[in-house]
């Protein structure tokens, strides 16, 4: 006689909530076309679900922590652009800020809650 196996069915964020996560990240990239819509638009993504699901909220605090670390090294570019290497810093960081995204939104769409590499926790997942 085989051992009963135990198998336990984790129940994972949905298609919808995966497909907000994603969308969550990928709305950091609208800073580059409307200026401060990459901070307002996560936001108010967010803040809209953030006390419901914790799956958006998780991913939520991902996004801004990367936020808040991205503006902090920008300022730090912008101050180093005096003896040039700023400019160099400026153009990685936007580059890591579009790639970050772009992984981010797809580990999101996975189900997976990932940190961005380079950043600051501010809020704690």
């Amino acid at each position: 006689m085989e051992p009963i196996r135990e198998e336990v069915v984790l129940n994972g964020p949905s298609e919808d909530d995966r497909n907000y996560a994603m969308l969550l990240h990928l709305s950091q990239l609208a800073g580059y076309l409307i200026p401060f819509a990459g901070l307002i638009v996560p936001l108010v993504m967010w803040l809209v679900k953030r006390d419901t699901n914790p799956y958006i909220d998780a991913n939520g605090k991902v996004v801004f922590n990367w936020i808040i670390s991205a503006f902090i090294y920008g300022v730090v570019s912008v101050i180093l652009m005096f003896i040039l290497i700023g400019f160099a810093m400026a153009f990685a960081l936007a580059i890591c800020h579009v790639v970050f995204a772009i992984i981010g939104a797809i580990r999101a769409k996975d189900g997976i809650v990932q940190d961005y590499p380079l950043t600051i926790k501010f809020f704690k997942i």
